[in-house]
């Protein structure tokens, strides 16, 4: 009796198009990691509360389901993998996949990073997640645009 346990993809959601592409490579992988999908958003409170802890957080929450929710919708329409968990996760988005990629196979995000060299950059959460990731890490780009070609 093996106490491995299940191969899991990570994958974190923030909303974004680079995410939405995130969770349709992981809809790719999952087969041939034979592993089930684990989808993350986290929410921090923002930058403007420092010092200040405001009552009634549910709403930052709810927001976040919300995103995740409608990315799901966007990457996978009605058809969702079979066996995708999906949480929402108090905490900074950086910080919240590296824990949660402890025992995973895999953890994708998406790249946000804006500069002069687009393109060449990683956003601050993929790149945190690529240095500091006990598993290997897939950072996606959205997909390219025909006019782009």
């Amino acid at each position: 009796m093996s106490t491995t346990p299940a191969p899991v993809i990570v994958v974190g959601v923030d909303g974004s198009k680079q995410s939405i592409e995130a969770l349709r490579y992981a809809e790719k992988l999952a087969p041939v990691f034979d592993a089930t999908l684990r989808v993350i958003a986290a929410w921090d409170y923002p930058a403007e509360y420092p010092g200040y802890v405001p009552l009634g957080t549910s709403e930052f929450a709810d927001a976040a389901r919300i995103h995740l929710d409608k990315a799901l919708g966007d990457a996978f329409g009605e058809n969702r993998p079979a066996g995708l968990e999906s949480t929402v996760v108090f905490g900074h988005p950086a910080k919240a996949l590296v824990s949660a990629s402890a025992h995973a196979s895999l953890l994708i995000v998406g790249r946000r990073g804006h500069g002069s060299f687009r393109g060449l950059l990683l956003g601050s959460v993929s790149g945190a997640c690529v240095a500091h990731a006990p598993c290997p890490v897939l950072v996606v780009h959205e997909a390219a645009d025909e006019s782009d070609a």
